[in-house]
């Protein structure tokens, strides 16, 4: 692998916010995942549950509850007001004021033609779904409490609506309330005192009603006399219900099944407890049922994908827990001729300098520091947007940055231990916001990611369009070390090269099925590294505009399955300027060097080698290397760099790090209780 003097960084103090909600779209098969920032998050999971898009947050925005129509997203919260979503642009389309309070639910029917939203003044909204908006319809019977949960009925005529100690039922065309179902019993203990929020309801198509409360308790309901069925105490704590599946407050999720209690009684189905999952260390707050798994995320911020076993005929990689931590895009800019951090956060950019020491050891050892690191710079954002992207030139002379509504560019200048920053006033018109942000190798130009894959080339003051591509938003550019070449990809899968001696577009790289993950041009082949979501690995000549020998060699031998069943993208590529055949590229859990000069590894290798290698002699050795060399002395990492100085910059954020930032859990289970 060879020998690396490594600047272990673990000053980046990067804290996700707790998820509040999530949406399934079944057609498109992606999740929309709403955090307590207010920002959005969009996965595809037919493409190895890829982060596709990111829609950043706001202060003022709180989101509830999500909701999708169609491939349009919409989204509810407690400032009273309505937001459909623009998927290309990554941004709020509109927002409306629905005049009913903070609104607790939103939820729409099968049909795709309606909206309705629970409000704290105790009205259900009816909105009518439009081709480019909504508009408000009607009010349902007003109740003298506020709308915690709704249920759309499958037929669309009815809906079922959880409030304090009642759940009421709805008819659509009349807007008449039904019948009543009281909560008498509140549970156990000091909660006979309170009321019992109905947090959750689901209508099911044989009018079957089931709720979950905060009395602990998933109660199941005849929806046509309105008598309580049957009763499942859960919890002493609350209890949500979005599905068949229920989650509670101790971080713990429920399987329910309509299927007969004994084998005997085959004829007699009733709902069951059949499955429990414990996934999580604090209160489950979003809950998703989808047809090969259950989705699931809340206060510890990660997000959980467990398969149901039976849905699958053999044990593999698709049937395993899955866990996504970190964001699947590069949070960390690297200045590597000046040894500077870029730190990203939703509401602020650190600028550090790296630790520097003289001492020599051999692998393994701690060299003791002659500088420590040092944080230069804390820059906040201006308004309530928060960041969505920024960038840091190599030179260390140039920091840029990026909200939905603004790009703001600035000047550094470092002396010794001071710094100076002049914000450029300014710029073009046309850059209003980016999607991505990234500096030239010689800092003379940005480049910024704008609407309908386009990219804006600034140069000074002068601003160049090059040739727009596909409507879906660009997630990923990287340029050549010689000026030459910009490569832009977006989440339609579509890579783009740009000549930027000519600007104009060069080359369209063949369609892959699977989105980039990351990507990088070689500092002196200018071939294009490019990883995918579903870990398959490309290399391409920019110059030939074709794959390289290397590149079909791989493909036809085919990766490591070892290398296939990973679980987390690899998020970027970088190159060994003093070996040209070695590229080096990172995931959460690992880093690899992949040394083209060496052979590629089959099934029956042993992928992870790196022990056996340092057992074997001189002579033994060069009969057990492989191309893919893998070190995972490193973990929870979010960005893995080399510098000009051949200096290796690991920034890692452990997990436990984050969980013991967190709040402390609503309940936790103790020995014998």
């Amino acid at each position: 692998m060879g020998e690396f003097k490594v600047h272990r960084v673990r000053f980046f103090d990067y804290m996700p916010t707790a998820i509040r909600a999530m949406a399934f779209n079944a057609h498109t098969e992606r999740l929309a995942l709403a955090r307590m920032d207010g920002s959005v998050e969009i996965f595809n999971f037919t493409d190895h549950y890829f982060q596709e898009k990111v829609i950043p947050g706001k202060d003022s925005r709180s989101t509830e509850s999500l909701c999708w129509v169609g491939g349009r997203l919409f989204s509810a919260g407690l400032n009273g007001e309505i937001t459909e979503y623009d998927l290309e642009n990554l941004r709020p389309k509109y927002s409306l004021e629905a005049y009913g309070g903070p609104i607790w639910t939103i939820i729409s029917n099968t049909q795709g033609t309606q909206l309705a939203i629970g409000c704290e003044d105790g009205t259900v909204k009816l909105f009518e779904v439009l081709e480019e908006h909504i508009q408000f319809e009607r009010n349902l019977d007003r109740q003298k409490g506020r709308i915690i949960s709704l249920s759309w009925h499958p037929s669309g005529t009815h809906i079922a609506a959880g409030m304090m100690d009642m759940i009421r039922v709805f008819d659509v065309p009349t807007g008449d309330t039904l019948m009543s179902m009281l909560l008498v019993d509140r549970g156990f203990g000091g909660s006979k005192s309170q009321e019992t929020v109905v947090w959750s309801v689901a209508f099911l198509s044989d009018h079957t009603v089931v709720s979950g409360d905060s009395a602990g308790k998933v109660q199941v309901w005849d929806g046509h006399t309105g008598t309580l069925v049957k009763t499942h105490l859960v919890t002493k704590w609350d209890v949500f219900l979005p599905d068949l599946a229920v989650w509670t407050s101790e971080g713990t999720v429920i399987q329910f099944q309509f299927i007969a209690p004994t084998l005997h009684q085959q004829q007699d189905k009733e709902w069951v407890r059949t499955r429990t999952f414990k996934n999580h260390t604090h209160d489950v707050r979003a809950l998703a049922e989808i047809e090969t798994a259950i989705v699931s995320g809340g206060m510890d911020t990660h997000l959980v994908v467990r398969p149901l076993l039976e849905k699958f005929d053999e044990k593999s990689h698709a049937s395993g827990l899955r866990k996504i931590h970190f964001p699947h895009r590069n949070l960390v800019s690297c200045a590597k001729k000046a040894g500077l951090l870029l730190f990203q956060f939703p509401g602020q950019l650190e600028l550090w300098r790296l630790g520097d020491s003289d001492g020599h050891g051999k692998p393994g050892d701690r060299l003791p520091l002659k500088r420590k690191p040092e944080k230069l710079l804390l820059l906040k954002r201006k308004g309530e947007d928060h960041i969505c992207c920024s960038a840091l030139s190599s030179c260390g002379g140039w920091l840029a940055y990026s909200t939905v509504s603004c790009v703001r560019i600035y000047r550094l200048q470092t002396d010794n231990n001071n710094i100076s920053i002049t914000k450029v006033s300014k710029l073009p018109k046309a850059l209003r916001s980016a999607h991505q942000l990234c500096f030239s190798s010689d800092s003379s130009k940005m480049f910024a990611a704008s609407s309908q894959s386009s990219v804006l080339v600034i140069h000074g003051l002068t601003l160049t369009f090059s040739s727009p591509g596909s409507r879906q938003p660009i997630h990923l550019m990287t340029t050549s070390v010689d000026g030459k070449w910009l490569a832009a990809a977006n989440s339609d899968c579509e890579i783009r090269v740009y000549n930027l001696q000519k600007l104009k577009l060069h080359c369209i790289v063949p369609v892959y099925g699977s989105c980039p993950s990351a990507m990088g041009i070689h500092p002196t082949t200018n071939n294009m590294t490019v990883v995918h979501a579903d870990q398959q690995l490309f290399e391409y000549s920019i110059v030939e505009k074709q794959y390289t020998d290397w590149s079909r060699k791989l493909q036809k031998q085919g990766l490591h399955n070892v290398w296939l069943d990973r679980d987390t993208p690899v998020t970027h590529v970088t190159f060994n300027p003093k070996n040209p055949n070695q590229v080096v590229l990172h995931d959460m859990h690992m880093f690899c060097i992949i040394d083209q000069s060496l052979p590629l590894p089959d099934q029956k290798t042993q992928f992870y080698n790196q022990m056996t290698l340092r057992s074997l002699s001189e002579q033994e050795r060069p009969s057990h290397l492989h191309a893919f060399k893998i070190c995972k002395t490193f973990q929870d990492l979010l960005c893995v760099s080399l510098l000009d100085d051949q200096s290796l910059v690991v920034v890692e954020r452990p997990l436990l790090a984050i969980t013991s930032q967190l709040p402390a859990p609503v309940r936790q289970k103790k020995f014998a209780t």
